[in-house]
């Protein structure tokens, strides 16, 4: 059965990316996101790297840039476009819609059994996340609609498929793979659509320092290993924390206000976190690299 500390680790990543907004908003030079999504990959995996020494192997380059591509450069550089074109909370909302796609792609890549318990959950999820983030501001930019589907998919996609391909390393060495990888494919991007680094301030590096060495190291560390250890749908119900977290953190620090309707919002995402994790981790046990299996004396389920 899974533990609790599992459950509890893997909601902190998201939690956590919760602190993004406001750090980059309060703490990094303005209007380069595509270079800071580059900086805040591309140092952090290049340390990872170097504590584990290992590069990959074989089949394992191309699945490596897949995977670095889907969970960073795409995902991050559609998530910037999106945030530009859309206020944030349609954005954020847009992009609420991942656990469902997590949903349908872990039925056909992982043969993972769809659960209505597990569908109303994600939708209940976006209800909650809307009226958390919606405003009467809220307007509709098809570019800006697309960009937040595209970078749904995208994490969804790869983080899917790490559980599929099972990469045969521990977790550091899983994640300095993907964050050099796509740190390394947002740094063309960076170059050719914006203007190079400005000279930072102590204020900078004290952002840059969060996001880079918290925000991306040590949080995919504990991401991974969710995707690896938790059914798909309990980890991506997970992900509805983020808004929840940046809204918390908007009215602590920043002193913004909360509305009874937000209030609401919050309520409706942290129940359907727990809905979400109810049932698919019933008589479940954590096999061999996270492989999830049935109790002894069941068949085992393999997601290959």
């Amino acid at each position: 059965m899974a533990r609790r500390s599992d459950l509890f680790l893997t909601a902190l990543a998201p939690a956590i990316w919760g602190s993004s907004y406001i750090v980059t908003t309060e703490l990094m030079p303005p209007d380069m996101p595509l270079t800071l999504a580059m900086l805040r990959a591309l140092p952090a995996g290049l340390v990872l790297l170097l504590a584990v020494r290992r590069l990959p192997q074989g089949i394992w380059w191309g699945r490596v840039a897949v995977l670095g591509a889907l969970n960073f450069t795409i995902f991050w550089a559609a998530l910037f476009v999106a945030a530009y074109r859309l206020p944030g909370g349609v954005a954020a909302t847009v992009g609420a819609i991942q656990p469902l796609i997590v949903i349908g792609l872990a039925a056909v890549w992982l043969n993972v059994q769809v659960t209505l318990r597990a569908v109303l959950a994600a939708v209940a999820g976006i209800g909650g996340v809307a009226l958390l983030l919606l405003g009467p501001e809220a307007a509709l930019d098809p570019v800006g609609i697309a960009a937040g589907l595209v970078g749904a998919l995208s994490m969804a996609s790869g983080m899917v498929l790490t559980r599929r391909w099972q990469p045969p390393v521990d977790l550091l060495t899983l994640t300095a793979w993907q964050l050099t990888a796509g740190g390394l494919l947002l740094v063309p991007l960076a170059l050719w659509l914006e203007p190079g680094v400005p000279v930072f301030t102590a204020q900078n590096w004290m952002g840059w320092l969060w996001l880079s060495g918290v925000g991306a190291a040590l949080t995919y560390v504990i991401w991974f290993r969710g995707v690896m250890r938790l059914p798909p749908s309990v980890v991506s119900s997970l992900g509805f924390l983020s808004p929840l977290s940046a809204v918390l953190l908007g009215w602590i620090v920043l002193g913004e206000g909360l509305t009874w309707v937000q209030l609401t919002g919050a309520a409706i995402v942290l129940a359907a976190v727990y809905a979400g994790q109810g049932g698919s981790l019933s008589g479940l046990r954590p096999g061999p690299r996270g492989i999830w299996a049935k109790k002894k004396g069941e068949a085992a389920t393999s997601p290959t």
